[in-house]
């Protein structure tokens, strides 16, 4: 039963924050301002963040593998899962990247 409402709770902090992005006007969506940062800053920390998101994953897989008390397998998939996406996601971004240099290097100069 505690799953249902888990569930519950998470479709309503869904919604909630679809209503706000749409009721923001579109100016404000625009990028964010990146002030002082390169893209090898910003490419450099979005890997680290994949690399942290990965490693919780993998010490909590391995805490609940040990039977460690309070690590729950629902805790364990979800860590799991949100390492899958992210690592996903950082593999489209440099699938993008290598693209856009090939791109690039056949243009005529």
């Amino acid at each position: 039963m505690s799953q249902g409402v888990e569930f519950n709770r998470l479709m309503l902090d869904m919604r909630s924050m679809q209503m706000d992005a749409m009721a923001q006007p579109k100016s404000a969506v625009a990028a964010p301002e990146i002030s002082g940062s390169s893209f090898s800053d910003l490419l450099g920390n979005a890997i680290n963040k994949v690399n942290d998101v990965q490693q919780a994953s993998g010490q909590l897989s391995t805490a609940f593998e040990i039977g460690k008390s309070g690590v729950d397998l629902t805790d364990v998939m979800i860590a799991s899962q949100k390492a899958s996406v992210s690592f996903q996601a950082l593999t489209q971004v440099r699938n993008k990247l290598v693209q856009a240099y090939q791109d690039i290097m056949q243009m005529p100069v």
